[in-house]
């Protein structure tokens, strides 16, 4: 049975339609992603589906009993409750399970075994197993470890947070609901590599239908099973991996782009007649009517093509040779009170080096940057640029155009350009007409990363040292970003949690982690790769006993990761406990009709059913005991 099934749902914005037509049903296990440009909708449209916003058209259906959990980007509002308070509120509805569990026990204790409060017992105990038993605070414990949370974290005060961290703790509380339907604005977020790697592995194997948001290509061809288009306000669903769609997509442009074509000759053909016979008595009617024709054809063309196609599209200007060498860490120590983060670091980055700097969250990539571009000085060590080398230093916040004025103004200012240069420049960026004057305490996260961009590009350098890059950017802008920084003839750094950038464009790769610098003349994937490999091989050889925090220090991965894995597969051989007990069930019902025995062929084959039925159940609880087992082993020693 779906889950959801949306019907021509539509809304309007201003009069205007926002989008119309989406129509989509979704099973458990059916992940749907939603693309389309910024103000498409994506994020309307998820409100719409948790009833937190209405639709003006269609209808909206749902599983009797559904429960649905949005994440989205707004912080969560009571900043006084610790961390586990707030994500624990997610079970709302199991808390009170509980606390009616405790009442009637009460009660029971005191003498009261009357029909209805064993009734409401026994109700409320379903409830609670349905729900995941007692061990629900365990289940959601494991999806904070997963989502990088640390033991010492979970009774700190939100008010204790970063941004990123309460974005973080909103997507541990949207996870933890056990949700029948998940809604989720931007998942991605503040989230390593990898996080993002248990976030993907979690989603796959959800007992839900997920409706996502997300500008992470990687991610979302790794998740999503279809695509809901949102585009120019209309609709389009598609079943099928994102690179299936991408492709669909493309070809479906390629012959829009010619029929456009010819509605455009059209148009031009209709008003070659028109202008020739307008004023000439006996065409004048056949002219009027023409106009008429080319008004409709316009109208047309319009709805056929989307409003806004423009994406960014850009070259780095060709800058000046600089020595072999341009950038030198010696020895470098790099530290933050009570922390160092990097100890007796080197590094060496010829002239047309594109490396890429990779690490968990916290272990100091941002800050080496900041040191390597000269924002900040070593503790001990020193860097050294080469000759000629010019720095372009991005960082995550985008400051290189802070200050007054408007949009134009900064462009003018940071690059030297006056005139139609400056504008040219910005309109690459999509700031043409009325945007390039915008105020820059007006614009938004993205214009002021695309601002950012535009400077950066025009500035010159043959160095550029890039943190976050592809913040607040939509797909069709980081492949743009892509494709301008492969073609890039100088050095660069990059630090990005966007895995497609970092595998195009990196020939070599850095790992900055445990207060070490380590280098690998391989591409980000294959570093990964061999990776991944040595850590299969350690999971092998510690197959007789459970994992240590030292081994997962050792395999770079957090203790929540392997204990979020033994958990999974517990859940697993759970449901598969549950559909052969249903099965077992089912043939002892068969054994029970008289017709099971009419012959000894068929007693005889009902008997076999029953018994390979009874040893299927047997041998997976045995499977579970062990599963059971280990997975507490490992939460135990997890906890230290």
């Amino acid at each position: 049975m779906a889950v959801i099934t949306a019907t021509n749902l539509g809304i309007h914005m201003g009069g205007d339609p926002l989008f119309s037509d989406v129509s989509f049903k979704l099973m458990r296990g059916d992940r749907m992603t939603l693309s389309g440009r910024n103000g498409a909708g994506k994020s309307t449209l998820l409100r719409i589906l948790a009833g937190e916003a209405e639709n003006d058209s269609g209808s909206l259906s749902y599983q009797k009993g559904v429960r649905v959990a949005l994440h989205d980007q707004r912080p969560p509002r009571d900043r006084g409750l610790t961390l586990t308070e707030y994500v624990f509120s997610g079970r709302a509805d199991v808390i009170a399970t509980e606390v009616e569990l405790e009442r009637l026990e009460k009660s029971m204790s005191e003498g009261d075994h009357g029909e209805e409060t064993m009734r409401a017992y026994a109700a409320a105990q379903q409830r609670l197993e349905l729900a995941g038993g007692y061990r629900w605070r365990d289940e959601v414990l494991l999806v904070l470890r997963g989502l990088g949370f640390a033991e010492n974290e979970f009774d700190r005060p939100l008010s204790g947070f970063s941004g990123g961290e309460l974005t973080r703790a909103s997507l541990a509380r949207a996870l933890g609901t056990r949700a029948d339907l998940l809604l989720l604005d931007e998942p991605t977020n503040h989230l390593d590599i990898p996080t993002l790697e248990w976030l993907e592995e979690y989603l796959k194997e959800v007992d839900a239908s997920v409706v996502l948001v997300a500008h992470d290509r990687w991610f979302l061809e790794s998740v999503g099973t279809s695509v809901l288009e949102l585009e120019a306000g209309r609709a389009r669903y598609f079943s099928g991996p994102w690179h299936a769609w991408r492709k669909e997509q493309a070809a479906r442009q390629v012959a829009l782009g010619k029929q456009i074509e010819r509605q455009q000759a059209e148009i031009a053909r209709m008003e070659r007649f028109v202008e020739r016979f307008r004023y000439k008595a006996t065409k004048a009617r056949q002219a009027q009517s023409r106009v008429k024709q080319i008004e409709k054809v316009k109208k047309n063309a319009a709805a056929m093509d989307p409003q806004d196609r423009r994406i960014l599209s850009f070259d780095f200007v060709k800058p000046e040779r600089a020595s072999r060498v341009v950038l030198k860490l010696v020895n470098g120590r790099i530290e933050v009170p009570g922390r160092v983060l990097l100890d007796d670091g080197n590094l060496i980055l010829e002239r047309d080096e594109h490396v890429v700097l990779v690490g968990p969250n916290g272990a100091g990539k941002t800050t080496l940057m900041a040191t390597l571009a000269g924002e900040r000085k070593p503790a001990a060590g020193h860097v050294r640029l080469g000759h000629n080398a010019k720095v372009g230093y991005l960082s995550q916040h985008a400051e290189t155009a802070s200050g007054d004025g408007t949009v134009l103004d900064a462009a003018a200012r940071e690059t030297g350009l006056s005139g139609q240069k400056v504008r040219d420049l910005l309109g690459a960026f999509l700031f043409s007409g009325e945007d390039a004057n915008k105020q820059l305490s007006d614009i938004s996260g993205g214009e002021q990363r695309r601002l950012s961009l535009a400077i950066l590009v025009a500035s010159g350098a043959n160095l550029l040292l890039l943190d976050e890059p592809t913040n607040h950017l939509d797909i069709e802008s980081r492949e743009a970003l892509e494709d301008a920084l492969l073609g890039f003839p100088g050095a660069l750094i990059l630090i990005s949690h966007d895995r497609a950038l970092l595998e195009a464009v990196g020939s070599r790769t850095l790992v900055c982690e445990g207060g070490a610098l380590s280098n690998h003349m391989t591409g980000w994937a294959e570093y990964q790769k061999r990776r991944d490999e040595e850590e299969e091989k350690e999971s092998a050889a510690a197959q007789v006993r459970p994992a240590t925090k030292s081994d997962n220090a050792r395999r770079g991965g957090s203790p929540g990761k392997e204990v979020a894995r033994t958990r999974r597969r517990v859940e697993n051989l759970e449901k598969k406990i549950e559909t052969a007990e249903a099965r077992l069930a089912d043939l002892e019902d068969e054994l029970a009709d008289p017709a099971a025995w009419s012959t000894p062929e068929k007693s005889e084959a009902a008997s076999s059913r029953h018994d390979d039925a009874k040893a299927k159940v047997a041998s997976l609880y045995a499977e579970w005991e062990e599963a059971d087992r280990l997975a507490r082993e490992t939460a135990e020693s997890a906890l230290g």
